[in-house]
């Protein structure tokens, strides 16, 4: 099946690795041209040099309120267009309520949820009838993950705003939707596991949740996100999708 993702272009944020990068490289397999963007300069450069001439890699953060307007006139001036944006942010800490200060709540709002606001309200006025604003979100939007206190606390807030954005926007030809990862591969997911104590041992109990009794890889979320992003999903709009194997299954 044809995506319709050929020249179009999207700006994909925290694409240096993990479910951003498996995204970008999705995009871009199938014809788009992608803005991806990191931290670290550097690193986003070597990344995007990689993924070939469709790709253009950008230092970023999102917690700066110059950001977004800087990062799609990026897109435009390198691209000549701007089509969409996939919202990826790296996990904010881990551990319980009691453990995180004031400080680490603070840093996270403004990256994870303020940043992603302000990224998304600015493409909103931005992007055109076929345009999407996607969001990498959390099964926590769902149901709390034990130890992961300030994604319980931020991702289920996105998505509400997600939704309502959905509504002012879709008016204009615009979609918005987000996506719930569970269980991928990624080095984040593995880190949780090492929490634990012994990781073999928390990946098996928690395949065992999951039906399809495995973890997801990289590329499988990011061909749903490829898809969802696409004009392919033209009617799909204001939905939060589980890409989880079913964990969520009945919830």
């Amino acid at each position: 099946m044809d995506l319709g993702l050929k020249d179009r272009v999207y700006l994909v944020t925290g694409a240096t690795r993990g479910l951003g990068l498996a995204t970008a490289r999705e995009l871009i397999a199938d014809g788009a041209r992608v803005v991806l963007t990191g931290r670290d300069a550097d690193t986003a450069s070597a990344i995007a040099a990689e993924l070939g001439p469709g790709a253009l890699g950008v230092g970023a953060d999102n917690a700066d309120p110059a950001t977004a307007a800087r990062l799609i006139a990026t897109a435009r001036e390198h691209f000549g267009r701007f089509d969409g944006v996939l919202i990826s942010v790296g996990g904010p800490p881990a551990g319980p309520t009691a453990d995180i200060t004031d400080a680490q709540w603070q840093t996270a709002f403004d990256s994870v949820f303020l940043g992603a606001v302000r990224l998304a309200r600015t493409a909103a006025t931005e992007l055109t009838p076929g345009g999407v604003i996607g969001f990498v979100l959390s099964g926590s939007v769902r149901e709390p993950i034990p130890g992961l206190t300030v994604s319980n606390g931020l991702r289920p807030g996105l998505a509400g705003f997600a939704k309502s954005l959905s509504l002012e926007v879709g008016p204009l030809g615009i979609r918005v939707i987000g996506l719930l990862p569970g269980r991928i591969d990624t080095d984040r997911v593995r880190e949780l596991d090492g929490l634990s104590g012994d990781a073999d041992a928390a990946r098996e109990r928690n395949s065992a949740t999951i039906p399809l009794r495995r973890y997801g890889t990289p590329e499988e979320f990011g061909r749903s996100a490829a898809f969802l992003l696409s004009p392919a999903a033209s009617y799909i709009n204001g939905v939060m999708l589980p890409v989880d194997g079913g964990a969520l299954h009945g919830i």
